[in-house]
């Protein structure tokens, strides 16, 4: 090990770091043979009894975590289909088997069950916990729990939700007010935690926070305002006079630099430009500095300023031109404040409680959160609704034509063996991308559109500290790092809900949330193009990788505050989602750009079409990585069953 790894903290024992970085390069280049990958896992349970009994409590690479995915590249990659000898566990037939115990699966398995108080439900899922990419991160540090988020952050706007989903919210005793008093909304103000930008040595020369707002935490954070002036900020940045001037520029620009261009037709032209062609044609921003700080600052649009329409980058995303567009006043936002501790896990977790209330005690949006759920209650035989995890679904199929069959297949892998179940209905909750092999007598258009869907990789990264001196120290409560291997790390959201308290003061320990939206900019590259690459890249990088980059990246933004990575860094969850945000519509790349969302010529309409018995119900199927979108297609599914 290099003595900068030991300064960094790599030689502590705070995951099972070299087991899973062993396991999942393996299994992600090789494609481990079922029954060995089976008993590596097993082998990996034994590691901890409280990790392995209890999912949320698992550290290291989760996500995209290793036996999750294996069974499923052998069937897309390698054309497998036989697992061995099938098993049928269950002998009875099911009314409804849900694949995937994401939201989207289990908010359908919550409509099913309403809609059929009797019925007998079985949900399937890859994962070794339920929620999808709502996955909930625990920590022990300080000697309390801490609690953070891998995936599904944020009820966004949640008073424009579809009554559909408003009604979901009731079902499960979700208040939105509560969080009116639930976030501590001054909290960051209060300890003088404003927004900086972090420049790395490595690549600017020099470690340096400078406190200034770019507009990318505007629209979520309620951050105290930068002690400097734009004029000061701007003056501390490690970037020649030149860029200075026109970063200056940028951001102090008020006048319309779009005259030419009626204020009615502003906002549809700026739909078709990407973000940098908006700063070299109408702002004459021409010094790669400026580029360089801004080119990731998109974040999860999933791809960088050539290939982000300015209009959302600018709205949105909250960078720099608004005004300088022309623009009119800027719509308000609800207030981003409808968030549990762990995120929409709380969601995934209320509904799967209200389906198999032996799992955990309580009744409310409050205990939730810090109920200890008992995951050998999941999969009873005496249970309406059974949850059954890390079980890989690779085929779904009629029994007969599927004008007129009575039942559908489901076959599975779990531990290496093959079994079968069998269901009067079927909902597919998974990726897109993914049911055309696991359903492959779908119709061929429809086949085709399914595998459109091409997901943005993502990393979510959850780090438990003993305390926040630094970020005090420093006056910062969020952060992005133009060229940083995670684009920004933020302080978790204030949020005390029930029994769990947020972090008191400095002294205290905190989790803290980093993003990376992995794809390769400036190559003339499609966005489905930069993703496929990003997620190659992101199953071949080894677990020990991505944490020297997390200790790294915060040594090089907090030093100066006395931070010490090997001492104060408790607990590193990487979130892997090699699948993350769903599709969305690109107009600078998509010939799509119809009025009705739900339009027939989409091609998210056109893969999610229900047959025989057999529905889809995914985020995919919106076209949307949202929450209420997730809901909306899991009812939606249930509906055309009926």
């Amino acid at each position: 090990m290099k003595p900068t790894d030991r300064d960094l903290g790599m030689d502590r024992v705070i995951s099972r770091r070299d087991l899973l970085h062993g396991m999942g390069t393996l299994a992600a280049s090789a494609l481990l043979p079922g029954r060995a990958l089976a008993e590596e896992m097993l082998a990996l349970e034994r590691a901890g009894e409280a990790a392995a009994g209890y999912p949320p409590a698992r550290t290291g690479l989760r996500g995209s975590h290793v036996g999750s995915f294996e069974t499923a590249l052998e069937l897309a990659f390698k054309g497998r289909h036989n697992w061995g000898p099938v098993e049928e566990p269950d002998p009875e037939v099911y009314d409804l088997v849900v694949v995937g115990g994401g939201l989207s699966g289990l908010a359908a398995a919550h409509f099913y069950r309403k809609q059929e108080p009797k019925a007998r439900i079985l949900i399937l899922d890859n994962h070794d916990d339920f929620g999808g990419h709502a996955k909930r991160n625990e920590f022990r540090a300080g000697g309390r729990t801490l609690l953070g988020y891998g995936g599904s952050q944020t009820l966004q706007e949640p008073s424009g939700y579809p009554e559909v989903v408003k009604g979901l919210l009731r079902d499960l005793g979700v208040d939105k007010n509560r969080f009116d008093t639930a976030y501590d909304q001054g909290f960051f103000k209060r300890h003088g935690l404003s927004a900086g930008i972090h420049f790395d040595r490595e690549n600017w020369g020099v470690d340096r926070v400078v406190l200034c707002e770019l507009g990318t935490f505007d629209n979520f954070l309620p951050l105290a305002p930068s002690p400097l002036s734009v004029k000061e900020a701007v003056a501390q940045m490690p970037i020649s006079e030149p860029a200075q001037r026109e970063f200056l520029r940028l951001l102090v620009t008020d006048r319309d630099q779009m005259p030419e261009i009626p204020v009615g037709a502003k906002a549809e032209y700026l739909y078709t430009i990407s973000y940098r062609d908006f700063l070299t044609k109408h702002l004459g921003i021409r010094e790669p500095e400026v580029f360089a700080i801004l080119q990731d600052l998109p974040a999860d649009a999933g791809v960088g300023i050539e290939a982000t329409p300015a209009l959302g980058v600018m709205d949105y995303i909250g960078l720099p031109g608004w005004d300088a567009a022309g623009l009119p006043a800027r719509e308000e936002f609800e207030s981003y404040i409808h968030h549990f501790p762990d995120g929409n896990a709380s969601i995934a977790r209320l509904l799967v409680r209200g389906m198999i209330p032996a799992v955990a005690p309580g009744k409310t949006m409050e205990d939730v959160v810090t109920a200890r759920f008992d995951y050998s209650k999941l999969d009873e035989a005496k249970s309406a609704v059974r949850l059954r995890l890390n079980s890989t679904v690779v085929r779904v199929e009629h029994e007969g034509d599927p004008k007129t069959a009575k039942r559908v297949r489901i076959s599975y892998v779990r531990g290496g063996r093959a079994y079968r179940v069998q269901a009067r209905s079927c909902v597919l909750a998974c990726y897109n991308m993914m049911i055309p092999h696991l359903c492959p007598e779908l119709p061929a258009l429809q086949r085709e559109a399914l595998r459109l869907q091409v997901k943005s990789p993502i990393l979510y990264t959850t780090v438990a500290l003993r305390n926040w001196r630094a970020w005090k120290k420093l006056g910062i409560g969020g952060v992005v790092a133009p060229t940083g291997y995670h684009i920004n790390a933020m302080l978790d959201f204030p949020v005390s809900l029930g029994s769990y308290r947020y972090s008191k003061g400095p002294d205290d320990p905190i989790a803290v949330h980093m993003e990376r939206f992995l794809h390769r900019s400036n190559m003339g590259l499609t966005p489905r193009d930069q993703h496929r690459l990003g997620r190659y890249e992101l199953l071949s990088t080894p677990f020990e990788t991505l944490e020297r980059n997390v200790r790294g990246q915060l040594a090089s933004m907090l030093s100066a505050g006395g931070f010490d990575p090997a001492r104060d860094i408790e607990g590193i969850t990487v979130n892997r989602w090699a699948h993350g945000y769903a599709r969305w519509y690109n107009p600078l790349f998509d010939p799509y750009d119809f009025e009705d969302r739900d339009d027939e010529r989409y091609p998210h309409v056109q893969a999610r079409k229900r047959f025989g018995r057999i529905t889809i119900a995914n985020s995919d199927a919106g076209a949307s990585a949202m929450l209420e979108s997730a809901v909306v297609q899991g009812h939606r599914a249930i509906t055309e069953l009926s």
